[in-house]
């Protein structure tokens, strides 16, 4: 199977719904600044002030067609057993559970606060921890899925992190990871104006090459700035 196969969109058509000031991300706030807060992953990250990340990040149902993707792609039942690492508040997982009653999820996420704010029907399943070193059993899962997580690691937690996905999977099961990246000087641009914790900053053509490196052998999305 070509890495062209692997390639799978969930996310991308909310994604294009949104409208960005990106030359304004820039020149209408200290963008440093606003970086160095927004990696704290606290408070300010998911409900502050939009220049220091999502601006207020609450639940509003919008990942319930992911979840569908997710459910239809991956043929998930009941017996399931589903991974999101940087998971965040649980929305997703929240989705996932709902749509699929008696599913086992689990998540996984750095920041205290996205935990301790998260939605209260998953918030007992998600621990907290780092994606490069992950808090569970080898060939514990039937599906290991990372949504706009992975390019926040440097290179070398992110190669540890693509490896414990590996690890965390049961055999031939199946793994999903979008990533934000670009394709064109236009979206480089666009995404340096505009990211606040990116660290892994690939083109496409980069991030297919760490994925074989890797021996990465899951799905994959990319988040383009156009």
């Amino acid at each position: 199977m070509s890495q062209e196969d692997n390639y799978v969109e969930f996310v991308t058509p909310l994604h294009k719904r949104g409208s960005r000031d990106y030359i304004g991300r820039v020149t209408e706030h200290d963008k440093a600044k606003c970086s160095e807060i927004a990696k704290k992953y606290g408070a300010e990250y998911w409900d502050g002030n939009r220049e220091y990340g999502y601006g207020g990040y609450s639940y509003d149902g919008r990942w319930s067609v992911v979840a569908e993707g997710l459910a239809a792609k991956y043929n998930l039942t009941p017996e399931s057993n589903v991974l999101d690492i940087g998971c965040g508040k649980g929305f997703l997982l929240f989705e996932i559970q709902k749509l699929i009653p008696g599913i086992s999820i689990s998540g996984l996420d750095l920041s205290t606060y996205a935990i301790e704010n998260a939605k209260p029907e998953v918030k007992s399943q998600i621990k907290h921890g780092h994606a490069k070193e992950l808090p569970f059993n080898d060939s514990e899962f039937d599906l290991v899925i990372s949504n706009t997580t992975f390019h926040n690691l440097k290179i070398m937690d992110l190669f540890s992190a693509l490896r414990e996905v590996e690890r965390v999977k049961k055999a031939n099961a199946n793994s999903w990871i979008c990533v934000e990246s670009f394709r064109n000087e236009k979206e480089r641009a666009n995404l340096l104006y505009w990211q606040l914790t990116c660290e892994s900053f690939y083109s496409v053509e980069e991030w297919k090459w760490i994925y074989n490196h890797i021996g990465y052998k899951g799905d994959f999305e990319f988040i383009f700035f156009e």
